[in-house]
């Protein structure tokens, strides 16, 4: 079987993972973790949201944050921007991509950005123009690619045409993603397959929650079919408001460490990861939802005691 020699990682734990986080977090703590992550050597961290605090509070410090983080370089700090005043936002603060997102399945569009998939598309149109003539990296998600909390089963077709018309957008990326978590390895190889014979796999990503414990599956599939972008939450992190009963998106200590056993570089401090985890869950008064990061954290305060 044939895996690449690298992938890239986009750890999206500050913003997917911290959005559905029902009391607010300081600010200085939400700094504090993207400066670890990309200190550890992640080439892209979603740092942020600049879409309305009425609908994510959560996300409402977007700006503070993003005068306050250290910027590695060589690190793209990106942001989600839901319309031309997200971008607005997202242009004084200095971000290196913007994240427009639409979805395969109507009634999610609907319940999500409260509008259909055809006037999202419209709606993105003015952002994706103004990101590229900024300069700015484009990245388009598409969610629910594998499945619907509101209509079951997604059409292969609703999810490329969706794709399509993100690369006319111009985005430079495009992510595949399983918002809910239900996708298993076969669906998920057939799908990848499929879209990125339209579409170059360079530019596509996988991005896969881990709901029904699949993501790592769906991963190594992705792989075959040609993928080699994922994005992935420290300690699982995650949800998403608008899918209830969503889990975070796979563990990035687990992709490191399936990537590890692989031999595939990512560039990336896999131990500087398990201890932002167990920090970042330590502050949430919670366990991390990473078994590999629990595992190595726990061996590494086990070999201490000796």
């Amino acid at each position: 079987m044939s895996y690449p020699s690298r992938v890239k990682i986009v750890e999206v734990g500050p913003r997917d993972g911290l959005q559905n986080e029902k009391e607010f977090i300081p600010t200085d703590v939400k700094v504090e973790l993207v400066n670890r992550l990309s200190h550890a050597g992640f080439v892209n961290v979603e740092a942020a949201s600049f879409v309305s605090p009425k609908w994510v509070p959560q996300m409402a410090d977007g700006a503070e944050l993003m005068a306050m983080i250290d910027r590695r370089p060589g690190t793209i700090y990106s942001v989600l921007t839901p319309n031309m005043r997200g971008f607005e936002g997202a242009l004084a603060a200095k971000a290196d991509e913007v994240v427009i997102f639409a979805a395969a399945s109507e009634a999610f569009s609907q319940r999500n950005i409260n509008c259909s998939i055809e006037e999202s598309l419209e709606r993105f149109a003015p952002v994706a123009q103004a990101a590229k003539e900024a300069g700015l990296r484009l990245r388009g998600s598409i969610s629910c690619s594998f499945g619907c909390r509101y209509e079951g089963a997604v059409a292969p077709s609703n999810v490329l045409n969706v794709g399509k018309r993100l690369s006319e957008l111009g985005c430079d990326e495009i992510d595949v993603a399983d918002t809910i978590g239900v996708g298993t390895a076969r669906q998920v190889y057939d799908l990848m397959r499929m879209v990125t014979e339209h579409i170059d796999p360079a530019h596509v990503s996988g991005h896969f929650h881990d709901t029904y414990g699949q993501a790592i599956a769906n991963i190594v599939a992705s792989m075959q079919a040609g993928i080699h972008i994922f994005h992935s939450s420290v300690a699982g992190l995650g949800g998403c408001p608008y899918a209830k009963g969503a889990t975070g998106n796979v563990a990035t200590e687990d992709v490191l460490f399936l990537m590890q056993g692989l031999d595939i570089e990512t560039g990336i401090d896999l131990n500087a990861v398990v201890e932002t985890g167990q920090w970042i869950s330590a502050h949430l008064k919670r366990k991390s939802a990473s078994n590999a990061g629990n595992a190595l954290a726990a061996r590494k305060q086990g070999a201490a005691a000796c």
